[in-house]
C-alpha cells in the first residue's frame, strides 16, 4: 500500500469495523463503546490480518482525547453538581482513595513501583461516563434522584481526573518515571510541581476571565455571517485552539484545555447550538480514540495472565462497587441509592485509558499494565448490564425488610426537593426563552414561518433600542443603518405632508436598506419606545437565508414605496 495512503487506510478499516462490531454490540444490548475497542484490537498488530498505522492511531486518539474533554466540559453543570454535592464531592473522592489503594496494594503485590501502581489503581477506580450515561437512559433512571446522584459523582471522578493529567508529568519522576519535559532544568520536584500548579493557575484565570467576555462575542460574529459551515468551524477552532494553546504557552495538557474550552463555551448563548453542530465531528474521533485504544491491546494477556486480569475484574466489579456501597451508606443515603451508585461504578472506560496511556508515556506504568486495564474495561463493560440486573433483584427483597427500607428515606427526600428546585429552575429559563420566541412571532407575525433555529438567532441578533416621546428616530436624508421592529410604543412616520403612526408588531426602515437609497422619510417617536433593531448586514444576511421572509418584506417595501409615489406625485399636482 502506499504510504500516502496509510492515514486514508487506518481511519477508513477504523470506521468500517467499528461500525460492524459496534452495530453487534448494540444488539447485544451491550454499549457500542465495546464494539469499537473490539474493532481496535482486529485491527491492531497482535492480531491477524490487517494491521493499522499505530502512530497515525495515536495521533487520532490525541485529537479524540481533545475533543472528548471538550465535550465533557460543553456539558459541565456546576448547578447539577451543586445540587448532589454532600453526597458525590466526599463519596467520590473517598471511593476514588479506597479503589486507588486496593489497585495500588495489587501492583504492588506484583513488584510494581509505588507510582505505577499509583497510576493502575487510579485508573481502575474512575467509571466511564458514556457507559453511566447509557445505562441510566435504558433505565429511565436519568432524571431520579440515585441517577442524579451518579452523574454527579462521575462529574467529580471527571475533575479528579483532570487534576491526574495535570499533577501526573510534574511527579512522574518522584515516582520513578521519565521527568517531565516542560520542567525547568535542574530543578527540584517541589519546584517543579509548584511551576506546574502556577501555570495551570495562570492558564485557569486566563480562561475564568477572558473567556466569558472574547468567546461569546467571537461566535456572535460568526453566527452574524449566517455561515452553519463556518459556525462549526469556529467552535472545533476554539477546542484544538484553546487546547494547543493551553500547552504550548503555559505547559498544561491538551486535555485540561480542551476542558476548559468546553467550560467557557458553556456559558454562552450558543452553547446547545455549539454542542449539536460539533457532536457529528466529536462522535468521530472519539469512535477512533477507542478503536486506537483498542490497538494497543495484547489479548494473549488473557491467556498469559489470567489469575491477574480476574484479580483486576474484581476490584472494578466488587472492590470498588463495595466501596461506593459502603461510602454512600455511611453518609446515610437509603441502599437502593447505594446499590444503584455500586452498579453505575462497576466498570471503567475513556478516562482509565486516558490515564493509562499518559502513566506509559510518562514510563510509570509498565506496558503489561495497559493490556491488564483493556482487559478489565473489555469485562467490567459487558458484565456492566449483569451488575444491575443483580441489583434489580436483591432490591425488592431488601425493602421487605423494615429498617433497611426506611434507612435514609428522610435525607433522599431533602435531596428530591432540591433537585425539583433546580428543576423548576432550568424549566422556567427555558419557559423564558420559549416565550420570547412565542412572543416574538406573536408581536410580529411576519416571523411566523421562521423555524425554531431561525427564531433563537433572531433574538440573538436583534439589538434593543429605546425612543422618547419626540426624538427623532430616522431623518430624511440619512444613510440607512438599520431596520426598527417596534415592541412598545408608537412612532409617526412623515412623507412629504403625509403622516403614518405605526404601532407595536409593525416595523420601519425596511425600504432603504432593500433599495440602498438614503432615507426617505423622518420617524418620530410619539411615545416611549422600544425597538429590535437589526443592523444592515445583519438584515441583508438573514433575508438572503430566508426567501420567504424576504418576499413578504419585499412585496410590503414596494407597496409602501410606490405609496409614497402617488402620495408625491399627488402633491405635485396640486
Amino acid at each position: 500500500m502506499h504510504h500516502e495512503a496509510t492515514l486514508i487506510a487506518t481511519v477508513a478499516m477504523g470506521f468500517v469495523l467499528a461500525f460492524v462490531f459496534g452495530f453487534i454490540a448494540n444488539r447485544l444490548r451491550l454499549p457500542p463503546l465495546l464494539g469499537y475497542l473490539v474493532a481496535g484490537i482486529a485491527v491492531g498488530p497482535f492480531t491477524p490480518g490487517f494491521v493499522a498505522d499505530v502512530s497515525l492511531a495515536g495521533q487520532l486518539a490525541e485529537m479524540g482525547v481533545i475533543l472528548l474533554m471538550f465535550g465533557v466540559g460543553l456539558h459541565f453543570s456546576m448547578a447539577d453538581l451543586m445540587a448532589v454535592r454532600w453526597i458525590a464531592i466526599p463519596g467520590a473522592i473517598g471511593q476514588i482513595a479506597l479503589a486507588t489503594a486496593f489497585g495500588a496494594g495489587l501492583a504492588m503485590a506484583w513488584g510494581w513501583s509505588l507510582g505505577a501502581g499509583l497510576v493502575f489503581g487510579l485508573s481502575l477506580s474512575v467509571a466511564s461516563t458514556v457507559v453511566l450515561l447509557r445505562a441510566l437512559e435504558d433505565r429511565n433512571a436519568l432524571e431520579h434522584p440515585n441517577g442524579r446522584i451518579a452523574v454527579g459523582w462521575l462529574i467529580v471522578e471527571d475533575l479528579v481526573t483532570v487534576v491526574a493529567l495535570v499533577l501526573l508529568p510534574a511527579l512522574s519522576e518522584l515516582l520513578g518515571g521519565r521527568p517531565d519535559p516542560h520542567a525547568p532544568a535542574g530543578g527540584s520536584v517541589v519546584m517543579t510541581l509548584a511551576m506546574t500548579l502556577l501555570k495551570v493557575a495562570a492558564f485557569v484565570a486566563l480562561a475564568v476571565v477572558l473567556g466569558p467576555k472574547v468567546v461569546p462575542w467571537m461566535l456572535k460574529q460568526v453566527a452574524r455571517t449566517g455561515s452553519r459551515e463556518l459556525f462549526t468551524l469556529s467552535v472545533l477552532a476554539i477546542a484544538m485552539g484553546i487546547a494547543y494553546g493551553s500547552a504550548t504557552l503555559f505547559g498544561v495538557s491538551f486535555a485540561l484545555g480542551a476542558f476548559f474550552a468546553g467550560v467557557v463555551l458553556a456559558e454562552s448563548d450558543f452553547s446547545h447550538r455549539a454542542a449539536a453542530n460539533s457532536l457529528p465531528l466529536q462522535d468521530a474521533f472519539a469512535i477512533l480514540f477507542f478503536v486506537s485504544v483498542g490497538m494497543l491491546f495484547d489479548p494473549s494477556i488473557v491467556v498469559r495472565e489470567p489469575l491477574a486480569v480476574i484479580a483486576v475484574l474484581l476490584i472494578i466489579v466488587l472492590g470498588k462497587s463495595l466501596a461506593a456501597l459502603a461510602v454512600v451508606a455511611l453518609l446515610g443515603y437509603p441502599i437502593a441509592t447505594a446499590l444503584t451508585v455500586s452498579a453505575s461504578l462497576a466498570q471503567i472506560g475513556e478516562f482509565s485509558f486516558i490515564l493509562a496511556a499518559l502513566g506509559k508515556s510518562t514510563g510509570l506504568l509498565p506496558p503489561e499494565g495497559l493490556d491488564l486495564i483493556l482487559a478489565g474495561a473489555l469485562l467490567s463493560i459487558t458484565l456492566n448490564p449483569l451488575c444491575f440486573s443483580v441489583v434489580d433483584v436483591v432490591l425488592p427483597r431488601l425493602s421487605m425488610i423494615a429498617t433497611i427500607r426506611n434507612y435514609g428515606a428522610r435525607r433522599l427526600a431533602a435531596l428530591q426537593a432540591q433537585l425539583n428546585a433546580l428543576r423548576d429552575r432550568t424549566e422556567a429559563r427555558e419557559a423564558a426563552r420559549s416565550l420570547q420566541m412565542k412572543n416574538l412571532v406573536d408581536l410580529f407575525p411576519i416571523f411566523g414561518h421562521l423555524d425554531h433555529e431561525a427564531r433563537e438567532e433572531l433574538l440573538v441578533l436583534f439589538q434593543p433600542r429605546m425612543a422618547s416621546p419626540g426624538d427623532r428616530v430616522i431623518r430624511k436624508g440619512d444613510r440607512p443603518d438599520a431596520a426598527y421592529f417596534i415592541s412598545e410604543g408608537a412612532v409617526q412616520v412623515t412623507i412629504g405632508s403625509r403622516e403614518i403612526r405605526l404601532a407595536p408588531g409593525e416595523f420601519f426602515g425596511e425600504m432603504a436598506l432593500l433599495s440602498g437609497e438614503r432615507r426617505s422619510a423622518d420617524v418620530t417617536a410619539v411615545d416611549f419606545c422600544r425597538f429590535l433593531t437589526l443592523d444592515r448586514r445583519d438584515f441583508r444576511t438573514f433575508l438572503s437565508r430566508h426567501p420567504q421572509l424576504r418576499a413578504h418584506v419585499g412585496e410590503l417595501a414596494t407597496r409602501r414605496a410606490q405609496a409614497n409615489k402617488a402620495d408625491m406625485e399627488a402633491a405635485v399636482a396640486t
